[in-house]
């Protein structure tokens, strides 16, 4: 609880970054179930044009997904968005975030962000949601022990332009569809 605000907060488990996230943004522990995702990635995986092209590693390591420990890619995270009547827009990296609205519109923030591990030898990505709850701007990463409350709407600015130099990839998640 944030100075009286309730604030759902979903922890890391394995490379489910992209449930946690979801469900941070909805602010409800089963906005999605891992049941959801895998099922959006599966259809993807049906539909996908390459699926002639795959392996036998492709059973585990699924275009959309890792069938055991998660890891969902951007597809996912757009067709479980559309679901709930929501428009993601990529933010231009090429414009700092001061090109970013933050108002009514706008739902939340998802990104993907770089992550390095043990003195750089694993790399890999990690979803994250920020949210305005009651006016005030949060950053509900999963690997948090709890939510961070920014200051004000300058601090997000610099948070995600410091993540979008740092190669990070910005997405706006839009109220009405």
């Amino acid at each position: 609880m944030e100075g009286g605000t309730k604030i759902y907060h979903e922890r890391q488990r394995l490379q489910f970054c992209l449930l946690h996230s979801l469900n941070n943004l909805f602010q409800g522990k089963d906005a999605f179930t891992r049941a959801d995702l895998n099922s959006i990635a599966e259809k993807l995986d049906i539909d996908d044009p390459n699926r002639g092209s795959w392996t036998p590693v492709s059973i585990v390591f699924k275009p959309h997904h890792n069938a055991i420990t998660g890891n969902y890619d951007i597809n996912v995270l757009i067709a479980a968005l559309e679901q709930k009547g929501k428009t993601v827009v990529w933010h231009d990296r090429r414009n700092g975030a001061s090109s970013i609205v933050l108002d009514d519109r706008l739902m939340g923030i998802v990104v993907n962000v770089l992550v390095r591990k043990f003195g750089g030898l694993w790399r890999s990505r990690h979803w994250v949601t920020l949210r305005c709850i009651q006016g005030v701007w949060y950053n509900l990463d999963s690997d948090f022990a709890a939510p961070y409350a920014f200051k004000d709407t300058q601090e997000v600015g610099e948070f995600l332009d410091g993540i979008i130099a740092a190669g990070a990839e910005v997405l706006l998640v839009m109220n009405d569809k």
